[in-house]
């Protein structure tokens, strides 16, 4: 059987198996002089290799080998509780395949996020766990020459390994929720930086408000951070005509929001509803309790390790896209389950 040579013109083990009849993890076994596989696939295979024109470079695969057990970990922000849990579930389930992370944080900032990874490199690390910061390109992930798995975010252009939630169809069931309970004028806060995930949810928002008629959402163009909270608050504060739902893009800014509007005279949960985006540990215990959608960021950090680890024991595998669900947790922040009066 003739194996096409790809465009690149660079031969894999996926053509070697191809032309020998036996699976790829064969085909790797037998170039390593495995004692795993029988004498005469042995031969077949590397018949097959002759045949294809395949040269193994034994001098890159033993660099591929010597392993630091060491990845890199970069986040844009490890203050906010949402990324402090993500880290928590990465760095354990690194722990338990044996590694350790080197953990850095970007500020959302390309240049500082560069100078990081240059560094990581010069460690020698084996991967990189990555949220992309606002305008990494996939480009400039292929680049690294490392293998590497994006979580929360995607670079533009992405075709690479990715870990995250459903942000839209979350959002859909977050907005359905708010329009069931009679809010009809809606914000959306953290709009200053519209990375994949902000633009995922927005898009699930605006698609409900489509569905019922509704005008499209005001956006404030405030960071989500708490200090964007009190900044939507103020701005929301002082409009003419006042919305009576605030989405925040994440939990945290909805924690600052919440206390403001109260300040400004606002009843949570009547006058206006407020939502958040995570569902970590203190969106139960503020008051009004935060209407949000749960992400699981433990879980997410740890599917970014598993699809890493995968990466790294089969560098030439298709990229897998592990999106995971979302779950809408209602509590009194947005009126509760009882539509307003």
């Amino acid at each position: 059987m003739a194996v096409r040579r790809p465009e690149s013109g660079r031969l894999t083990l996926t053509e070697v198996a191809a032309q020998a009849g036996v699976s790829r993890a064969t085909v790797s076994l037998v170039l390593r002089d495995s004692p795993l596989v029988a004498e005469a696939t042995r031969l077949r295979v590397r018949e097959a290799a002759e045949a294809v024109g395949y040269l193994y470079n034994r001098g890159a695969a033993t660099l591929r080998a010597a392993r630091t057990k060491t990845i890199g970990l970069l986040v844009t922000e490890i203050d906010n509780p949402f990324f402090a849990e993500l880290v928590a579930g990465a760095e354990a389930a690194l722990d338990a395949a044996g590694y350790i992370a080197f953990l850095a944080a970007t500020g959302d900032c390309r240049d500082r996020q560069g100078r990081a990874l240059r560094r990581l490199r010069e460690h020698r690390v084996d991967g990189i766990l990555l949220c992309p910061a606002l305008g990494t390109s996939a480009a400039e992930i292929a680049d690294l020459g490392l293998p590497c798995v994006q979580a929360m975010r995607r670079a533009t252009g992405n075709a690479g390994d990715f870990a995250g939630p459903d942000n839209r169809q979350g959002m859909v069931a977050l907005a359905e929720h708010l329009v069931a309970g009679g809010r009809r004028h809606f914000a959306f806060g953290g709009a200053a930086l519209l990375h994949s995930g902000v633009r995922e949810r927005l898009a699930g928002l605006r698609q409900v408000l489509r569905r019922h008629g509704l005008p499209p959402p005001m956006l404030l163009r405030t960071p989500g951070t708490r200090a964007g909270g009190e900044e939507a608050a103020r701005l929301i504060a002082a409009l003419p005509r006042r919305p009576d739902a605030l989405v925040c893009v994440n939990d945290v800014m909805a924690f600052a929001a919440i206390p403001a509007l109260q300040r400004a005279g606002w009843q949570v949960g009547h006058d206006i509803a407020v939502t958040g985006v995570g569902d970590v540990a203190e969106a139960a215990t503020i008051r009004p309790a935060l209407t949000t959608l749960r992400t699981e960021p433990r879980r997410i950090g740890e599917t970014a390790v598993r699809l890493l680890l995968r990466r790294l024991q089969d560098p030439d595998a298709a990229a897998e896209q592990a999106i995971l669900p979302t779950r809408l947790v209602v509590r009194d922040s947005c009126g509760g389950a009882t539509p307003p009066a």
